[in-house]
Parts: C-alpha cells; sequence; structure tokens
C-alpha cells in the first residue's frame, strides 16, 4: 500500500539553486518548530510557494507559505479546491493515527469549516446570523466586567503571571457568557477545544468536547435565552450540527483570542516602539494588536483542503487527495509584500490572520473587541506593568495550529486600595 508520505513530493520543483536540500518533508510541529518557527517558515519559503511538510509526527501535506500562493487557495475555494476533509486520501485510506493531532483538528465535521457549496452556505448563514446578534455594547461591558474580576484577583500581589491568571480564562469566561452556558460546562468545552489546538491527547480530547457540546445543546433546547446556542438552535441547526458548530465558533474564538490577547501584551511590554505610547495614549492598543495579526498570528497554520482534479502553482503540482494547508505566518512575512517593513503597516489590515474568501472568520470584529478591551484594562489596570523576566526567557506553546506564550510572568504597582480591603476584612 502507498503511504502518505509517498504521495507527497519531497522536493519542490521550483526550489532554489541555493536552498538547502532538505533530507523530506519539514515537520511544521516539534521543539525545533516551537521554539522558532519562523526560521522554519524561511526554510520553506526557500524550496517554493507551496511545499512538502509534515504536519504532526507521519501526517504529511503540503504548506502554502507566500502571501500569493495563499490567496491563490483561499480565493478559489470551493472552485477549485474543497474544503471536505472526505477528499484526504490518507484519512480515507486509514492511514492517520486515530490519537494524531492533525486528525483531530483536520477530520470531516458537520459545520461549515469542513461543508462545501450550499451545505457550506446553509451553516455559514446561522453562524453569522448568531454572532450577528450579539450586542457589541453589551460584550465590552462584559469584557469589562470579567476582566476586572480577573484583576482584582491578583492586583494587591504586585505580579502574575497574566497567560494562566488574564489571557486564558477571559476569553473562556466571555465566550462561555455569550453561549448562555454555565462556567463548569463552558470550562470543560474550552479546556479541551484547547488541548485539541496543542495537540495534548488529541482523541480524548475531542471525545469530550462532543459531549460537553452535545450537553449545551440540550440544555439550550430545554432553556433557550438570548445568547448564540439559543440563536443556532432557532436557525434550523440538527443535534451533530449544533455540536460541531458550537465546537466551531468556541475553538474560533476562545483560544486563538487568548494568545492574541498574551502576545498583544507582549508586544506591548519588549517592542521599543510601543513603549509608553499605549499607556499615555498616543498609539492606540489596537496598532499593537494588529502587529501581532502580522507577524505573530493566534492561528498560524490550518485552513486545510483539497485540489479538485490535478492543479499547479507557479510550477508546483497540487495532486487531488494531499491536504494543503495555509500558514498565515508564514504569508504575512512574506519579504515579497510591499508591507514586509513594519513601519509601512500602520493601520493596514491587509493580513490573513483571518484567512481571506469564502470561509474567513465570520466575526472578526468581536474578536477585536474582547482583545482591545482586554488589553486596555489590564494596561489601566496595572500601573508600571512590566515583564518580571528577561523576553529571552518567554517560551512558546506547542503546536502546528496555535500561537502563544505558555507563560507571561510580570510586577506592577501593587492594587493598595485591594490590600486595605483584605486586611480589614481579616481583622
Amino acid at each position: 500500500m502507498t503511504t502518505h508520505h509517498e504521495s507527497v513530493p519531497t522536493r519542490c520543483p521550483v526550489a532554489h539553486e541555493d536552498a538547502e536540500a532538505p533530507a523530506g518533508p519539514i515537520p511544521i510541529h516539534g521543539e525545533a518548530f516551537t521554539a522558532d518557527p519562523h526560521a522554519t517558515y524561511r526554510r520553506l519559503r526557500a524550496q517554493g510557494p507551496i511545499v512538502p511538510v509534515e504536519i504532526s509526527p507521519g501526517v504529511y501535506g503540503l504548506l502554502a507559505v507566500t502571501y500569493r500562493a495563499a490567496l491563490h487557495l483561499l480565493r478559489n475555494t470551493p472552485v477549485r479546491f474543497a474544503k471536505d476533509p472526505r477528499h484526504w486520501e490518507a484519512l480515507r485510506l486509514g492511514q492517520v493515527p486515530a490519537d494524531s493531532p492533525a486528525r483531530a483538528m483536520m477530520q470531516p465535521r458537520d459545520n461549515a469549516l469542513w461543508k462545501d457549496g450550499e451545505e457550506h452556505a446553509r451553516l455559514r448563514k446561522a453562524i453569522t446570523h448568531s454572532v450577528g446578534r450579539v450586542d457589541t455594547h453589551a460584550l465590552v461591558a462584559t469584557v469589562t466586567r470579567i476582566a476586572d474580576q480577573l484583576i482584582d484577583g491578583f492586583a494587591a500581589a504586585g505580579k502574575a503571571d497574566l497567560v494562566a491568571q488574564y489571557t486564558d480564562p477571559l476569553p473562556m469566561l466571555t465566550v462561555i457568557d455569550m453561549f448562555g452556558c454555565s462556567q463548569e460546562l463552558g470550562g470543560r468545552i474550552v479546556s479541551a477545544v484547547t488541548r485539541l489546538f496543542d495537540g495534548a491527547d488529541a482523541a480524548r480530547a475531542n471525545a469530550e468536547l462532543e459531549a460537553a457540546c452535545l450537553e449545551l445543546t440540550h440544555l439550550k433546547r430545554r432553556r433557550p435565552g438570548r445568547d448564540v446556542t439559543s440563536h443556532l438552535i432557532a436557525a434550523g441547526l440538527t443535534d451533530p450540527e449544533l455540536i460541531q458548530t458550537i465546537l466551531l465558533v468556541i475553538g474560533a474564538a476562545a483560544p486563538p483570542t487568548s494568545n492574541h490577547i498574551g502576545n498583544g501584551l507582549r508586544r506591548v511590554l519588549t517592542d521599543p516602539s510601543f513603549a509608553g505610547s499605549v499607556h499615555d495614549g498616543v498609539r492606540p492598543v489596537a496598532d499593537a494588536l494588529d502587529e501581532v495579526l502580522w507577524d505573530n498570528p493566534p492561528v498560524p497554520n490550518y485552513s486545510p483542503l483539497y485540489a479538485l482534479g490535478p492543479q499547479s502553482f507557479e510550477g508546483v503540482e497540487l495532486p487531488p487527495g494531499v491536504p494543503i494547508l495555509v500558514s498565515f505566518a508564514a504569508a504575512n512575512g512574506d519579504p515579497a509584500l510591499a508591507v514586509a517593513n513594519p513601519a509601512a503597516r500602520a493601520g493596514n489590515r491587509g493580513h490573513l490572520a483571518f484567512s481571506a474568501g469564502a470561509h474567513a472568520c465570520p466575526a472578526p470584529d468581536l474578536a477585536r473587541i474582547i482583545a482591545e478591551t482586554a488589553l486596555e484594562r489590564a494596561l489601566d489596570r496595572l500601573p508600571g506593568l512590566d515583564l518580571a523576566v528577561p523576553e529571552s526567557a518567554l517560551e512558546n506553546r506547542p503546536g502546528t495550529f496555535l500561537a502563544g506564550l505558555t507563560a507571561l510572568p510580570v510586577r506592577f504597582q501593587p492594587d493598595n486600595r485591594l490590600i486595605q480591603d483584605r486586611t480589614a476584612s481579616h481583622r
């Protein structure tokens, strides 16, 4: 039987003459990739615009690493490329391990991300209608309230790990509120989604996630409210569609936004061009967050698709049955772009962090509201905010599909009012 590895060319036909010839598809996972993903993207771009990669151990495909290639794929879906994973030959032949992180993130699901044509249009319409009913003013108030509750928990200490104590829980609690579920159930959903993205025990995480989403579906069918889950139910989705749509929307909203906020705080605290400027209002936090979307998008590699018949792009063959992922991170960093220089990016939102084409993010404005409000609130409430360790000590989360920090240790001026309140409460 032919393995999926053998069906993917090991060298790109348009590789530069001075590029180091790889022994095989370069991995976009593991310690070396996690430590410096942009070094891997540079190696890949030296081979060509779309190149063979190892997505996770033993799972192979192609990766678009230039801006032109990424747009070609995204804008020609579904006419020339399909999203339906049933086109994935290795999966169809049983060659993808059941516990593979790639399988958990790329397998067929009953939601809009993996559908084409009329089915995609129907399911996407349900999502856009449901999230479109979110009151943005109420969302700002919700994020502010949650941010203040979290900050109150550590403001008196003068130090914190902002990933564990702020950037991870804040989007989770916000999305839980939007979907109308309990904190306990919502916590289980987001925990499982995060483990799915990180590739930690993917098969178990997927099973737990689907079970929790089904529990939320049954709850909201019995007691509907003014929340996104109830709006999706009103749109006529079946239970299997609801489970996978809840999974999709929460997965797209919570873990990536956590990483966006964390990477935004890192940018503000370490980039000299932002030193003091966001604190005194000279530059809005939106600028820092947009810089992150260019340089370090929270979902760096995703959007797998499949060629409908033999195709090519700039001399690279794109055989049917082979998954082609889009590297939003590599495309945004393409040196061929006029905005490769960060100084030319002010106000430019031409990045691909929210994807493009028929499957682009349906609610980028909501994601921006959550991230901007969270970042502004941290800067307002934590005077003197600074890193508590050298920047070189910060570590990236492992994984192909998410880009974020494992921890963000900081120090700041303790909130004396909270200290006094706590002292008084113990008298």
